[in-house]
């Protein structure tokens, strides 16, 4: 009988995690190739690290994937092309509770600027907890922390011209 006990809890559990949809990124809007990016897609990709202080004044070490990696596999503008019409262009990072926040275009790539801004699935060495993960956007060298956002679910590119 004290199998059987311990035996449903365990099916149950595995049944909740089976039942789970694994984590996708969804990157979405002006882009030529619309993407759905799990984690393994994103652990594929070239990684690079970037610093940021807390609230507290403590520094951490993010390790993750360049937003403007992503964009470039998506399609999006970028480089040359980025000029005219296309610097009116941004990119709207939402989290899973609905927060926001926006980078323009010329902000992310590394023709205009030499900032870090990075999805980050790791800090100090160690995965984000769910609190704080799967991913976290991480914009090195801003004085205030506010944008570097939890929880990431999704990167859409939008034109300032849309109406």
């Amino acid at each position: 009988m004290k199998t059987i006990a311990c035996f449903i809890p365990a099916l149950l559990l595995c049944i909740n995690l089976l039942a789970q949809k694994p984590f996708t990124l969804k990157v979405s809007g002006v882009v030529s190739k619309p993407l759905q990016l799990t984690m393994e897609d994103l652990n594929a990709m070239p990684g690079t690290t970037a610093l940021l202080q807390d609230r507290d004044g403590k520094s951490h070490t993010y390790s993750g994937v360049p937003v403007s990696a992503i964009l470039t596999k998506a399609g999006v503008t970028t480089g040359k092309a980025l000029h005219g019409e296309n610097l009116s262009k941004y990119l709207l990072v939402t989290c899973a509770d609905g927060y926001e926040v926006l980078f323009s275009l010329a902000e992310l790539d590394s023709s205009f600027t030499d900032k870090k801004v990075i999805l980050a699935y790791k800090a100090d060495g160690v995965a984000l907890p769910p609190s704080k993960g799967p991913l976290r956007l991480v914009a090195e060298g801003e004085k205030r922390p506010a944008r570097s956002s939890y929880q990431v679910v999704a990167l859409a590119v939008r034109s300032g011209r849309e109406r």
